[in-house]
């Protein structure tokens, strides 16, 4: 059985090692997406994912998507496109746009999982210095980006979009460019796309990611503000 959340007591979470192996990674059910939770919740490996109209389910999936930093791929058509300087790439600059564009359907689907409730509760974390986006401009339009949460050294990439081709994986490199020199040292994919293996993703055992995390999100990066 789920573990029923606590509204009233934000830091709780069951162990990873409880979560479903089919469907992969589900943890915990309910609670809320308050700030505490939220950040309580990336510190343990865990996220919120579900559908519109359903609970807040919490997952931890095994094994788990990451990117260490220095192991990026880049191909050479990306190469290419990074070198004409085709897209300006800023951060922080259009959190809300980029959240609302990633909020939007995709291509044959009717829904996304990026509920209101989502978005209100990211942008809290943004505005609260958590939450950060990643822009690609061209000719003064974002035509891509992301977003994610940074805590310590890590990275929880949460959502992409792209108007032009390019444009995510662009703002997706400079963002990993950045983090090196800030000496973040993992970034949190969370699960498998064939897109991010390319890239340079790979998938690690649950127990060390949780490792991983227990020792780098104590750890103060070289950067001390974003903005």
């Amino acid at each position: 059985m789920l573990t029923l959340l606590d509204p009233n007591d934000p830091h709780f979470f069951p162990p990873v090692e409880e979560a479903l192996t089919e469907p992969n990674g589900l943890l915990a059910v309910g609670g809320d997406l308050s700030p505490t939770r939220l950040l309580a919740a990336y510190r343990r490996g865990i996220f919120p994912w579900y559908n519109r109209g359903e609970p807040i389910l919490w997952w931890s999936p095994n094994p788990r998507l990451v990117l260490f930093p220095g192991k990026l791929k880049i191909a050479k058509s990306l190469h290419k496109t990074l070198q004409k300087g085709k897209f300006k790439v800023t951060f922080d600059q259009a959190f809300f746009q980029v959240i609302e564009a990633c909020a939007a359907p995709r291509k044959q689907e009717k829904s996304t999982w990026i509920t209101p409730e989502m978005r209100v509760a990211y942008c809290r974390l943004h505005e609260l210095g958590y939450a950060h986006s990643v822009e690609s401009w061209y000719d003064g339009k974002l035509v891509g980006g992301l977003y994610g949460v940074a805590l310590g050294r890590v990275f929880f990439g949460e959502s992409m979009f792209h108007r032009l081709s390019d444009a995510s994986k662009v703002a997706f490199v400079t963002l990993v460019d950045w983090l090196k020199a800030w000496r973040y040292e993992l970034i949190d994919c969370q699960v498998r796309t064939d897109h991010l293996i390319r890239l340079g993703a790979e998938e690690i055992p649950r127990p060390k990611f949780i490792g991983l995390l227990a020792e780098l999100c104590q750890t103060p990066c070289a950067q001390t503000a974003w903005r």
